[in-house]
């Protein structure tokens, strides 16, 4: 037998922590190397990844409904070719009696570069339709959207995530990074043993929390009026860099103007958080020599997300941060590829390189890439949830095609979105598990793994860098990019696709040439040499590790301003749902649990053990819990079960719930479809709760 071995990145989170993958024989190994992200270590999750390689669960070939049709009859074996006919018979009736549109696409962030710019082709070029989203649209859209209007781009961090180490100050909204990204903590921990200082924004005592020098605990939805009292209070203290905003920003003095209504008192009584600990934390972040502001999905995913990602990115500006060494805004993308994923076609209202779908200097551009006229290209299509509420409706998809998203647990109101599904003429998933969404397809396509295929992934510092293949999949089953051409050509368009990886990237260079996330100077060549190029690297240059040095990448180079105002969450408590639900992530899961559910050892040793809910004590003894007890949470859409988990790092008015699991544990069962205006991401932080004792442990 022999022996291979490769050097690749992990599956998960969007670290793409470094790891040495070996095949011998039959047994499969791995092992995390030296890359910057993750300097040696790795998560649980991580260290677990190749069991999923030869899971018993694995789909090892295509399923059918036994009775073409009939989503109630039962889930057979098929070959290839029944698989894709069927599909592309149900794409060419939907067509021919609704309209283009009425077949859509919908992606996901852990898709390849080349996966996620052949889908967006693919929508566009062989299905010729508007209708194409992605998970991510849950993810990163709010502070994409933000990032774009204050600073021209949106790429999650602006500078290399190691610089995280060398500042003296770092403030970090809405993430637990201790649980949800392990690794990245030697990061804040270098922080630390530096003498730099940690303020930490969630309205629960996280890990990540109590290894703060200051922990700001607010109601979940009030991040916002918090960002601008914190305003409030620099510019009454003197730390704004007043020669910066003169010579760097525009717009200023609007948002002075508003902030004047968040004096201190106010947000206390908004968000909870006294007064001299707002105080503390901005005297940390003004008197700093270097100073950074972090946000992520705990203080974006509201439907007030881009406002509040904008606040928090008036509050950098006013202290002069990005662009300056060791300083600066940055989101943190949660998705493996949450930031490739986003820039090169999957999102209804973008071609690749960020270019917006709306720009005919764009489609101009993009269409000679793909050989064909810019009038055939479609316009912008609907957002994830939009599309995804719609479905099954006079003008909405009546055929949907979903590749690695797990729709029915990650979609906000889980049984408005199953019923939608279940209203469709016809749906195909590819997946390598049968996920709950795939659960309801008429036809299942089984895909390659992450160490099964070629490809490249853009980390959460920008940085692109190459998945490479360990092992062949099984026979039996292909790779999206495979499945992808195979219903181009049988749409008669097999022409204008390719399915070999590298090919596929070298006409994602040409297309992005120019745009914001312009990846023309990077081949797979260069990333093998380099360890990962940053974008934006155009062709004949280096990549950008720190953007913002000299201007910004806006029409007169100077970041914006923009007034933000507080609002209330989309849905307050009332006498019947007295108390607030939030949602989030946990070390041991990963997203919708699709993957990691399956893994024995990252549970809790009882397979049958309900998933935890925290609450503090005194909310608990309220009403009758007890430490494991079985408890329904209940909102104004649906309810769930959980397991009691006490706890006094929760605020007693709020309950944590994570999103991981379908079925009667559901945390999207419970979560409403609110939406931010302007990114429409939904508000998965904040809802009007009731809680329920039904039995003890």
């Amino acid at each position: 037998m022999g022996r291979d071995s490769a050097r690749t990145h992990c599956p998960y989170c969007s670290l793409q922590c470094g790891i040495s993958l070996t095949v011998e024989g039959d047994a499969i190994s791995l092992s995390p190397t030296d890359f910057p992200t993750n300097r040696g270590g790795l998560c649980v999750k991580g260290w677990t990844a190749a069991e999923l390689l030869d899971h018993p669960d694995r789909l090892l070939g295509p399923l059918v409904r036994t009775v073409d049709g009939d989503r109630r009859s039962p889930l057979r074996a098929a070959g290839w070719d029944e698989a894709l006919d069927r599909t592309v018979s149900a794409t060419s009736r939907s067509q021919a009696r609704f309209g283009r549109d009425s077949v859509g696409c919908f992606g996901g962030g852990g898709l390849t570069n080349e996966k996620s710019y052949l889908l967006g082709k693919f929508a566009r070029v062989a299905l010729r339709s508007a209708s194409i989203d992605y998970n991510g649209r849950f993810c990163m859209s709010s502070a994409a959207t933000a990032a774009n209007v204050a600073f021209g781009v949106d790429r999650g961090l602006p500078f290399p995530l190691a610089d995280v180490a060398g500042t003296r100050a770092l403030l970090l909204a809405g993430s637990n990074l201790a649980d949800t990204m392990p690794p990245a903590m030697r990061h804040l921990d270098e922080l630390k043993e530096r003498g730099g200082r940690l303020i930490v924004v969630d309205p629960r005592a996280s890990a990540t929390a109590r290894a703060a020098d200051v922990h700001l605990q607010p109601l979940p939805g009030t991040d916002l009026a918090l960002a601008n009292g914190l305003l409030y209070l620099a510019l009454r203290a003197g730390h704004v860099d007043e020669a910066y905003v003169a010579t760097r920003t525009s717009g200023f003095e609007e948002v002075k103007a508003g902030i004047s209504a968040y004096w201190p008192d106010r947000v206390e009584r908004i968000t909870g958080v006294p007064v001299g600990a707002l105080e503390r934390a901005v005297e940390i972040l003004g008197s700093a020599a270097t100073a950074m502001i972090l946000t992520a999905r705990g203080a974006e995913q509201h439907s007030d997300g881009t406002d509040t990602a904008q606040a928090f990115i008036n509050l950098a500006l006013a202290f002069g941060l990005p662009g300056r060494e060791h300083s600066g805004y940055g989101t943190i993308t949660g998705q493996g590829n949450g930031q490739g994923g986003r820039e090169h076609g999957q999102k209804a209202d973008q071609l690749p390189g960020y270019r917006r779908i709306d720009d005919p200097e764009a489609r101009a551009h993009v269409a000679g890439v793909w050989g064909i006229d810019p009038g055939e290209l479609p316009g912008a299509g609907p957002s994830a949830y939009e599309m995804l509420s719609a479905l099954g409706t006079d003008g909405g998809v009546r055929t949907l095609l979903v590749f690695a998203s797990n729709v029915v647990v990650s979609a906000p109101d889980r049984d408005h979105v199953i019923s939608r599904l279940r209203a469709l003429d016809f749906l195909a998933v590819s997946d390598m598990f049968l996920s709950e969404t795939a659960g309801e397809a008429d036809v299942v396509f089984p895909t390659a793994q992450w160490a099964e295929e070629e490809g490249t992934m853009t980390n959460l510092e920008g940085r692109v860098i190459r998945r490479r293949r360990a092992l062949a999949p099984p026979a039996g089953v292909r790779d999206d990019l495979q499945i992808i051409t195979d219903l181009a050509t049988r749409l008669g368009r097999g022409g204008f696709f390719s399915s070999d990886p590298q090919e596929v990237f070298e006409e994602l260079r040409r297309a992005s040439a120019g745009g914001a996330a312009d990846y023309s100077g990077i081949g797979y060549a260069r990333i093998e040499a380099e360890d990962g190029v940053f974008w934006p690297a155009a062709e004949g240059e280096q990549g950008t590790p720190r953007l913002f040095t000299d201007r910004f990448p806006t029409p007169d180079g100077r970041a914006r301003f923009v007034r933000v105002e507080f609002r209330e969450a989309a849905e307050q408590p009332d006498p019947e749902f007295p108390y607030v639900l939030t949602t989030g992530r946990l070390m041991r899961q990963y997203q919708s649990g699709n993957q990691t559910r399956r893994i024995a050892s990252l549970g809790d040793g009882d397979g049958d053990a309900l998933p935890g809910a925290e609450m503090h004590p005194d909310l608990a003894r309220e009403h009758g819990i007890g430490e494991g007890d079985r408890v329904e949470l209940r909102t104004r859409r649906g309810k769930a079960v959980f397991a009691a988990r006490l706890t006094d790092a929760i605020r007693p008015d709020t309950v944590f719930a994570p999103f991981h699991w379908g079925g009667a544990s559901s945390a999207n069962a419970l979560t409403g479809r609110a939406l931010d205006p302007r990114s429409r991401m939904p508000a998965f932080k904040a809802c009007a709760l009731a809680i329920t004792r039904i039995s003890p442990s």
